[in-house]
């Protein structure tokens, strides 16, 4: 039983130390895409892009989408890692996390690095969805840092918003789509922050309109 237990802290140990270390590679590279996405909107009205040559606006845009593009696949392969570390346990994590990269790598080669991403993206998507059904039901079989029921569905709101958001990125030339993603985003991540930020008042509210029910 002792080594069981002990066995139980070294699993944890190891799945706290993958949180903080995907926690702060993901805080990295949004920095990074914020920093690259300001400095280019600035540089694009202060440089009057808008007013150059249609070949020189053109060369400008495919530079910034360069500079930027490595930091967007980094960050779609850490929510390809992200979404399934709440299924599943660290050893089986890492197997998946190469798995996925490899399959990133065999679709960029035989189609094209947007097909890629997109897969990637996709597969986080349908993964997120069953996480954030599984939460809403209240399963105890999720691998999440933090208790409560509203903390945990909120976290899952917002991993969802995350993908989108980056989905969305890809999809811009989609107007309709475009919209509709940004929207859906919108919602869900600010419902998630409410939930995860303000999870006792939000539980003090259903309690309030459960005791209230006749």
């Amino acid at each position: 039983m002792l080594q069981d237990m002990q066995n139980g802290k070294k699993a944890a140990g190891r799945a706290g130390a993958l949180d903080y270390w995907l926690i702060l590679a993901t805080a990295g590279v949004l920095f990074a895409v914020s920093v690259i996405c300001v400095y280019g909107m600035f540089y694009y009205k202060l440089a009057l892009v808008e007013q150059l040559p249609p070949a020189e606006k053109a060369a400008y845009l495919n530079t910034m989408n360069g500079v930027i593009a490595p930091f967007i696949i980094g960050l779609i392969l850490l929510l390809g890692i992200c979404v399934p570390k709440r299924l599943l346990p660290a050893s089986w994590l890492y197997r998946f996390a190469a798995a996925l990269t490899v399959s990133a790598g065999v679709l960029s080669w035989r189609l094209d690095i947007t097909a890629a991403l997109t897969a990637v993206l996709a597969a986080s998507l349908i993964l997120q969805l069953v996480v954030l059904a599984m939460a809403v039901a209240g399963s105890r079989r999720l691998h999440f840092e933090k208790s409560g029921y509203w903390v945990r569905v909120g976290s899952s709101l917002i991993h969802l918003g995350l993908i989108l958001f980056v989905l969305d990125l890809l999809l811009y030339r989609h107007l309709v789509l475009h919209l509709f993603l940004f929207w859906v985003t919108t919602g869900a991540s600010v419902l998630g922050m409410v939930f995860c930020f303000y999870a006792s008042a939000v539980a003090g509210i259903f309690r309030r309109r459960e005791n209230t029910q006749p």
